[in-house]
């Protein structure tokens, strides 16, 4: 298990205690967490609607893959630390990472 801290687009931050023994992405988490996480192209990073920004611990993420560099690319709010949660496996690494989300819907 890993501890995250999760904010919204409000600013208000929720700590999430997070398996890293069952393969899933943030944005499933997220999903599961009841984040209002649109994720239209069901984490095929074709969508962007699972945009987040890594506040604390990008730098121990693994690189952007092609796809979603080109994704990010697209997107006016993208910063360099702009992340897809389709993209990202829960891994020991996260620990104590902050995301803040960017497509959260209304």
């Amino acid at each position: 298990m890993v501890n995250i801290t999760v904010e919204d687009k409000n600013g208000t931050r929720q700590d999430l205690e997070l398996p890293t023994d069952m393969g899933l992405s943030l944005m499933e988490v997220l999903k599961a967490s009841e984040y209002n996480i649109l994720a239209t192209c069901g984490g095929m990073a074709l969508c962007a609607t699972c945009h987040v920004e890594v506040l604390e611990g990008a730098d121990k993420l693994p690189e952007l893959n092609d796809p979603e560099y080109d994704m990010l690319d697209t997107l006016p709010d993208a910063t360099p630390d702009s992340r897809l949660a389709c993209q990202l496996r829960i891994s020991d690494e996260m620990e104590g990472m902050l995301v803040r989300l960017m497509a959260e819907e209304d």
